[in-house]
């Protein structure tokens, strides 16, 4: 594997690489595809979690038997989801099942120009985002922010995701991906060294001349939403 920055992390989690290898199949059925997006979304958001969240001690509460025990508070206080339309809707549930309080949902909506590969937003609901004059059009963004992005291939698609959030006003960033090619990982992690922390389950080290992952395991958006041959 090349090396990568100290901002990226891949799981070596032996449960995960297993179900890696069971996603990368082309005879995985549609059913099972979102159930390992799920499971392994599941295991890099553990991961990445307990290096990027912590807690402090809350209030007094009481046990059904009545004894007193410390609350724990997550921080930061404010966190928010940003799935990357389509494929990053598949990471939902298995994030929102994880944090012990529903948070925000905000999606963004890029896709990849087919000639040149460059980013396109075409899908923003993201509060209060970037007014005409710069800046914040009031409110404030979420303290972290949390990018659910199955693929990184070339990295425009991410790296574009992390500059929205970031002239959003968010003061941190994790990105949870279930596979990305070594360049596209590298050029998204460039995008801000020190406000953003990329957890993967894996990484590929080619891409075709469609930007597609080699091996890869296909376009995940066609597979969880039965698109394939569009």
């Amino acid at each position: 594997m090349s090396d990568l920055p100290p901002n990226v992390h891949v799981s070596q989690h032996p449960c995960l690489l297993a179900k890696l290898s069971q996603l990368r199949s082309q005879y995985t059925p549609p059913r099972d595809v979102k159930g390992l997006i799920h499971d392994i979304s599941l295991i890099v958001a553990c991961e990445a979690f307990a290096k990027g969240l912590t807690s402090r001690p809350g209030s007094t509460d009481q046990t059904p038997l009545g004894f007193d025990f410390q609350t724990h508070q997550l921080l930061p206080a404010t966190v928010s989801l940003i799935p990357i339309l389509r494929s990053g809707l598949g990471m939902v549930e298995a994030i929102q099942t994880l944090l012990p309080h529903p948070v925000p949902v905000h999606h963004l909506g890029l896709y990849r120009e087919p000639a040149t590969l460059h980013p396109v937003e075409y899908y923003n609901n993201l509060p209060n985002h970037l007014a005409s004059g710069g800046g914040t059009a009031g409110g404030s963004a979420s303290e972290l922010a949390i990018i659910l992005d199955p693929v990184i291939a070339t990295g425009g698609t991410c790296a574009a995701a992390i500059q929205t959030l970031r002239e959003w006003g968010a003061q941190r960033i994790i990105v949870l991906s279930v596979l990305g090619a070594a360049s596209g990982v590298k050029a998204a992690a460039a995008e801000w060294p020190a406000g953003v922390e990329i957890w993967l389950a894996g990484v590929d080290e080619e891409l075709t001349d469609r930007g597609m992952l080699k091996p890869g395991l296909g376009d995940v958006g066609d597979r969880l939403f039965l698109t394939i041959g569009k």
